[in-house]
């Protein structure tokens, strides 16, 4: 059985071609995978509710529930797109969830996840808005705001974010993720897996490998830990039949 690692697929509506992709990918590894770990931004905005989920949301949540009951383990690490999981993913996926990352073993090989919004840490701004969107008040909000209205700023700042998608593609965070990499790798780490930045690879360190996810917009970009080995792949979309 295989571990299987993904990030970023702002997923939005389920007639887009990348939802579309996604869940023909899935449905391809139902049965195979041990562990499915996913590193944030997988939804274009999530929050988690008590009682109600996002409808737009439901084919990759009864999707994951299947995975679920096929006996896959599944890791959500908090993106800055979906955070407050909520109980669905807890109690009815009975996720684990890493809302900041954070460590795990797999085969007796640690591995440290991230999704990258903190990786960099001179943006002072954003580490700002991060600790105010995940506070007590907004988390109180949410449960007294009705989820149509959550659902209406959510995807009035996601266009905002929207924005940043190609410049992220072109910004080169090679440097960044290498210092923040071999930061974590002083100790037993062996991997560092991260997302956010929307540019697949993986680097060969002194202590350890490094792997960013790509995204699933445009790359269908995934990494695989079987046989003792982590290793990047990339889907050609002409191959998955949507």
């Amino acid at each position: 059985m295989k571990d299987l690692f993904l990030a970023d697929a702002h997923l939005l509506e389920p007639s887009d071609a990348n939802y579309q992709r996604l869940l023909s990918f899935l449905q391809t590894q139902l049965g195979q995978v041990r562990t499915l770990v996913l590193l944030g931004d997988i939804f274009e905005f999530w929050v988690g509710y008590r009682h109600v989920v996002f409808s737009r949301y439901l084919p990759l949540l009864e999707l994951l529930h299947r995975f679920r009951q096929s006996g896959t383990d599944i890791i959500f690490v908090e993106g800055n797109h979906d955070f407050h999981l909520g109980a669905f993913f807890r109690d009815t996926l009975g996720c684990r969830i890493l809302p900041d990352g954070g460590d795990i073993e797999l085969d007796g090989v640690r591995f440290h996840l991230a999704h990258g919004d903190l990786i960099n840490p001179e943006d002072k701004g954003y580490r700002r808005l991060r600790a105010f969107f995940r506070s007590g008040l907004v988390q109180f909000l949410i449960r007294v705001i009705p989820p149509d209205l959550t659902w209406a700023i959510g995807r009035a700042l996601g266009r905002q974010s929207e924005k940043s998608h190609d410049r992220k593609r072109a910004f080169d965070p090679t440097a960044l993720l290498t210092t923040y990499a071999e930061k974590q790798l002083t100790g037993p780490t062996r991997y560092v897996v991260t997302g956010h930045f929307h540019v697949p690879f993986q680097k060969e360190l002194e202590q350890g490998t490094l792997v960013a996810l790509g995204d699933w917009i445009s790359q269908n970009s995934y990494a695989v830990w079987e046989n003792g080995s982590l290793n990047l792949h990339q889907v050609d979309s002409d191959t998955i039949s949507c």
